[in-house]
């Protein structure tokens, strides 16, 4: 998702680091609202979220969107399962992924596309802890490489 597209909401950069992303879905959010608003302000967090397909419908749990200050008895639960929308054959081919051992279903990021809610979910498979390792180390080779760059440039 570019950010010339819409306004990038909420990133998940926990999911990139715990998990390998086989595959990127776009999918629709069904919102009240008041979620809307809140969402708008920035109000959401998808750290701790999960996605689930049940009865040929996703919904996510754990979403956390905060109750919009102006909204009152308007206002609904902020972590309340949420519908997800999908084409029918992306939730054939999800829930099919699904039931192989290992892939779990994770929201990547939250934005909004031509005035409408949008969800990237990643099809995702968990990382193992040396993995993770080689994640770090990775990193830090990066972060010197840089330092020492610079330090050359100047």
């Amino acid at each position: 998702m570019g950010k010339e597209q819409g306004k990038l909401v909420a990133n998940n950069k926990k999911a990139y680091f715990d998990f390998f992303i086989d595959e990127k879905y776009e999918a629709g959010l069904v919102l009240h609202g008041t979620e809307v608003k809140s969402l708008r302000m920035g109000k959401c967090s998808i750290k701790e979220a999960f996605i689930r397909i049940e009865q040929g419908e996703a919904f996510i749990y754990g979403m956390n969107i905060s109750p919009y200050e102006k909204g009152n008895i308007f206002n609904k639960d902020p972590l309340r399962i949420r519908k997800l929308l999908f084409h029918k054959s992306e939730i054939y081919k999800l829930a099919g992924k699904l039931a192989e051992k290992g892939y779990t279903l994770v929201p990547l990021q939250v934005y909004f596309k031509d005035g409408k809610a949008k969800m990237e979910v990643g099809l995702a498979r968990g990382k193992k802890l040396y993995d993770k390792r080689q994640d770090i180390a990775k990193k830090d080779q990066k972060r010197e490489a840089q330092k020492e760059f610079k330090i050359k440039n100047l």
